[in-house]
């Protein structure tokens, strides 16, 4: 009997770091497993996936929902995604088919119901994303994130939490010193709205440069024409990257984390128990970052800087704050720890290899 299992979905880091993360307790638990990642073929994907050699499939397919008139190329290669599901399908004879969310889940996914497969989807967000709301019928469970969610899965949803790598639990307190260090990332492919804007503020936050300590995660575009800023504004302590492979590390070195409001982030921040400053992509999907960000605010683990309200005097600002109120930090820090979620990927392997059972 076939002991593969198809983890699909991606488009993001997003979406692969969690599957990554539920990938390696499933491996660890059941060595014999065979594990299929299948994605939207993304560089990022490629790169994450060689970086954890891992087995990957790529599946020619696009979104749909909010692409105005690019949906109608997603609409003609929507038949060669499902031909090659099934096609998938039929070779490997999975056990089961996990969905990461994202439209590259969407045709396995419901392939596999038709086709007997247990299935089982994974919500990252408050408010379940496009994809996952059309499974909602199809599926067999749906692992959720936070509390709120599970209203939208009529029965079918498990509150344990969003699963990142092992050693975002285990990061050490930072020690405090006079210095601020600070992490910016836009997630996996950067943000060019967080680039220019801390780019912007760069004069104003000039007169305590030497008590800044930056690490900045820009993604492609924009890494060489970030990295010469720095330079030109006479910023030193500054680490420029297109892309962080060991971001738990970096996340270690913070103080402070600037970021937008992605699901995985979110769930990243609570694992660390890392103070941030939010900045929510204000194009999100059913704007999902804001209802992401309030999850962390409420609780006073964050703050959040909305896209409208956005400055580079605004943002000088919080940053001088958070410079000269290293106290705040340690009880935004204290705050999360309330609410961290231990074992998370260790308990979504179990709730697999149970329905595995059941195939």
């Amino acid at each position: 009997m076939s002991q593969t299992i198809i983890i699909s979905g991606g488009g993001t880091a997003g979406h692969l770091n969690p599957a990554l993360a539920v990938g390696e307790k499933l491996k660890h638990k059941a060595p014999e497993l065979q594990l299929i990642f299948v994605g939207s073929g993304r560089d990022i994907e490629k790169h994450i996936i060689a970086h954890h050699k891992a087995d990957y499939i790529p599946l020619k397919i696009e979104g749909i929902k909010g692409r105005g008139l690019k949906a109608i190329k997603s609409l003609f290669i929507l038949p060669y995604g499902f031909i090659k599901s099934f096609t998938l399908l039929l070779k490997t004879r999975p056990r089961l088919v996990i969905g990461m969310g994202g439209y590259a889940s969407g045709p396995m996914v419901l392939l596999a119901s038709w086709m007997r497969i247990p299935t089982m989807v994974m919500e990252q967000n408050v408010r379940p994303g496009f994809t996952n709301r059309l499974l909602i019928p199809w599926i067999n469970k749906a692992i959720v994130s936070f509390q709120d969610s599970l209203a939208f899965f009529k029965g079918k949803g498990i509150f344990i939490g969003n699963p990142v790598r092992k050693e975002f639990y285990q990061l050490p307190p930072k020690e405090r010193n006079s210095r601020l260090s600070i992490l910016i990332f836009g997630g996996s492919q950067g943000s060019h709205f967080l680039n220019q804007g801390i780019l912007e503020a760069l004069p104003i936050l000039h007169k305590e440069k030497d008590n800044l300590v930056i690490f900045h995660q820009t993604g492609e575009k924009d890494f060489e024409s970030v990295k010469e800023k720095y330079h030109q504004s006479g910023f030193n302590q500054v680490t420029v990257k297109p892309y962080f492979t060991n971001m738990d590390s970096y996340f270690a070195k913070a103080d402070l984390i600037i970021s937008r409001a992605g699901a995985t982030t979110i769930a990243e921040l609570m694992a660390a128990r890392k103070a941030s400053l939010l900045i929510p992509f204000s194009q999100a999907t059913d704007n999902h970052q804001v209802f992401n960000a309030r999850e962390l605010e409420k609780i006073r683990g964050a703050e959040i800087l909305l896209e409208e309200d956005f400055s580079s005097e605004i943002f000088a600002r919080k940053i001088f704050h958070f410079l000269s109120s290293k106290e705040e930090i340690n009880q935004m820090e204290k705050n999360l720890s309330r609410i961290k979620r231990d074992n998370v990927a260790d308990r979504i392997a179990d709730i697999c290899l149970d329905l595995m059972k059941k195939d």
